[in-house]
């Protein structure tokens, strides 16, 4: 599933280019779509590294408003409804669930925005706040946290002109990583580093 967004990518790097409505200095887009939150496989683990932890993907609606600086070069800021995730230890099976808001702020460089079918690659700063902490099972009734985490974000694309916008398809990295505390001990940290996937449609004004 992780290989198919960047296969997308690839695919379209190499379509010719075609007509199409361009995005230049002081245009601006909207991008409404949905993503999922795919957390990498190895979470991390708590207590001494003796409780491996899983967490869950999540799919939601998402938005991004994009400014055109220049020509082909935009300035992105990504936001969505909140993910919500499941978490499990090994051992223990499902302990609770949490929900984030993962706000990102990209410079983007349009490759070929003229184009019917135009890439683009962006780098900027992730910043994810972690809310609704609950706990189930083994840990019912004890107080979860997730701290707040800032890092890295790298995104990837293609845009394809259908009717009077562009259909989006996209991949994100996002370097995440949360304090975990239980009962205000601090437990160790949660490494998320999720491929965030999806699409969205895309109109300019």
């Amino acid at each position: 599933m992780r290989t198919l967004p960047l296969a997308l990518i690839a695919l379209a790097c190499l379509s010719p280019a075609l007509p199409a409505s361009a995005q230049s200095a002081g245009d601006w887009t909207v991008a409404v779509g949905a993503h999922h939150v795919n957390p990498k496989s190895d979470n991390g683990s708590l207590a001494g590294g003796t409780l491996p932890l899983s967490i869950g993907g999540s799919t939601r609606p998402t938005i991004a408003v994009e400014y055109f600086v220049r020509d082909r070069v935009g300035i992105e800021l990504l936001a969505a409804t909140p993910f919500r995730h499941d978490l499990d230890i090994a051992g223990l099976g499902r302990i609770g669930s949490t929900k984030h808001l993962p706000p990102t702020l990209s410079l983007q460089y349009h490759f070929t925005p003229q184009a019917r079918v135009a890439p683009f690659v962006g780098a900027g700063l992730n910043y994810t706040t972690f809310f609704e902490e609950e706990t189930r099972g083994a840990l019912a009734g004890a107080k979860l946290a997730l701290g707040d985490s800032w890092g890295l974000a790298l995104h990837a694309g293609v845009d394809i002109q259908a009717g009077p916008g562009k259909l989006r398809l996209d991949a994100r990295w996002m370097d995440i990583e949360s304090d975990v505390r239980l009962d205000g001990v601090k437990l160790g940290a949660a490494r998320i580093d999720p491929l965030v996937y999806g699409a969205a449609y895309v109109l300019s004004f």
